[in-house]
């Protein structure tokens, strides 16, 4: 056997033996988003807890100008804090980059409709611009 394959076996064997985990399987899907926030983020609190959460809203366009659509994507935010008076802080408009974990569920509406609904619950967020704030005239 030449030394490449033999290589090229041993390499194989390692990637195959990385695939396979001890952990439990978790049924996390992860979103990236690009776009802006539609308002500033607000702060709740949990019925249930004491523990408070921030919620906002992310609008991002596709498409070209003559067919542009905007997918709003609705963000729940567990961070204290720094982290939380930072996120507070962002002014509507600002255009932000966030990794967060998906879920669907399902809900039944005032009119007995069964809905689902994308939740998203906030990994990370970076800050890609802010708005430029009005000039102000003399």
């Amino acid at each position: 056997m030449s030394s490449f394959l033999l290589r090229r076996s041993v390499a194989a064997s390692a990637g195959a033996a990385r695939a396979f985990s001890t952990s439990s399987p978790r049924s996390v899907a992860r979103i990236t988003i690009v776009g802006n926030l539609a308002d500033t983020p607000e702060a709740s609190a949990s019925q249930s807890s004491d523990k408070e959460y921030i919620r906002y809203t992310v609008a991002s366009n596709s498409g070209s100008k003559e067919n542009r659509q905007t997918s709003w994507f609705r963000v729940t935010s567990f961070v204290d804090g720094p982290r939380k008076d930072f996120l507070l802080s962002l002014p509507k408009g600002t255009l932000v980059y966030v990794e967060g974990d998906a879920s669907i569920s399902s809900y039944t509406d005032s009119s007995n409709s069964v809905r689902h609904g994308l939740n998203i619950v906030q990994r990370s967020i970076e800050v890609l611009k802010r708005p430029s704030l009005p000039e102000q005239g003399e």
